[in-house]
């Protein structure tokens, strides 16, 4: 028999070839070339997308809007603005006194003249207390009669030696002492006799009560402690007061004297003549106009302090004015502002000054110019620098 060949564990060795190390070593290599072609594809991918998404986001973001120009007004010589009328004088009236009300005499409506009794206060406390403080008074006066007289005596007496100097001067000095005592005694009743005088709540001016916050019995305190420790409200309103805010451009023609026309809505065809008293002499910066104050004569009192008027101001030289469409103003908490379109398509929110109404225009004194391109109804939520595209009204095309 041939005999057999023993197997080892080196005949189980196949051993590679020159080949197959080579094919190893290429697809080591092509692996990371593989994977940087995928990431470079994935971002050119990913760019695209990006650039897609910008462009649509922007064409999202250009708000179409239709544009307007002001048209000029007819200068204007007559000056209307809103105003609410205002008493010349307006007074609370408290409690001096701590204590109950006993009577009032005054309620609402009621003209009164300056001093007549509108309540008493019973502030039993006080008419105690000024008692004792007399009675104390009389006590020091007492004690000064008697110091005075023992001082006499001992000024008498020093002249035959009977006393020493130094009891003299003690007298002397005792008397000073009471002297000062006095004059404390007397002051302390002059206050408790000022509080005492203060339950009877008298008018402080000439006017009519408008307000009457207390009843019989009511617990007052002293001072102005909160609204439900008032009195009464008393109102001077035979001259009553009106502030108007006066457009900047019209600033320089308010001076005192100016004359004024009042109108009322509740009094139709009625007109009520006042002038400019005085002015702030400041632009406010956030409205720009001049705060100004008119008083206007009301003798028979149809002029009720609270009620809505429009005033009147004849400036002696016209101010020239443009007329937009009502719906192109904004009314912002800034103030009254319109819209504009820029060269670059941009809005850009301007502050104007409001002139007349007319319903659908109204009238713009200052704040725009008549080459503006104003919108002509924009939405509440245009903010400066945001982009538009300007829509013409018939084909809707970009100008």
């Amino acid at each position: 028999m041939p005999s057999e060949t023993p197997v080892t564990e080196n005949t189980l060795l196949v051993p590679h070839s020159p080949s197959s190390k080579r094919s190893g070593v290429r697809l080591f290599l092509l692996a990371p070339v593989v994977l940087c072609l995928v990431g470079a594809v994935a971002l050119v991918l990913r760019a695209q997308a990006s650039n897609k998404l910008a462009v649509t986001t922007y064409a999202l973001q250009v708000e179409p809007v239709s544009v307007i120009h002001p048209q000029s007004g007819a200068p204007s010589s007559d000056l209307a603005l809103p105003s609410t009328i205002q008493a010349f004088s307006d007074s609370p009236i408290y409690a001096r006194t701590n204590g109950y009300v006993a009577h009032w005499y005054a309620d609402i409506g009621t003209h009164v003249r300056q001093g007549q009794l509108l309540a008493v206060i019973e502030s039993p406390e006080v008419d105690q207390e000024l008692s004792q403080a007399r009675a104390s008074l009389s006590q020091v006066q007492a004690n000064l009669t008697l110091a005075s007289i023992t001082a006499k005596r001992y000024q008498g007496l020093i002249v035959t030696n009977a006393v020493s100097q130094q009891d003299v001067d003690q007298n002397n000095q005792n008397l000073e002492a009471q002297k000062a005592n006095l004059q404390a005694a007397n002051a302390n009743v002059n206050r408790l006799q000022q509080m005492q005088g203060f339950e009877r709540v008298v008018a402080p001016f000439d006017g009519i009560i408008t307000q009457r916050r207390t009843d019989i019995g009511d617990l007052v305190n002293a001072g102005n402690g909160g609204a439900t420790f008032e009195l009464f409200r008393i109102s001077k309103i035979d001259t009553v007061r009106v502030f108007v805010s006066v457009p900047e451009n019209y600033s320089e023609q308010i001076a005192n004297g100016l004359s004024a026309t009042l109108e009322l809505t509740a009094l139709p065809g009625k007109q009520f003549q006042g002038s400019v008293v005085r002015s702030s002499h400041a632009i406010d910066a956030a409205s720009h106009t001049l705060l100004t104050e008119i008083d206007v004569p009301n003798p028979s009192g149809q002029l009720m302090p609270g009620a809505y008027a429009e005033v009147h101001l004849r400036p002696s030289v016209p101010v020239p004015s443009l007329i937009i469409p009502s719906g192109a103003v904004l009314y912002q908490a800034a103030g009254p502002q319109v819209a504009i379109v820029t060269d670059k398509s941009e809005i850009r929110l301007k502050e104007i000054a409001l002139g007349r109404d007319f319903g659908d225009t109204i009238e713009i004194t200052s704040g725009i110019s008549k080459s503006d391109a104003v919108v002509a109804s924009p939405p509440d939520y245009l903010v400066d620098g945001m982009r538009v595209e300007v829509q013409t009204k018939n084909t809707g095309t970009q100008n």
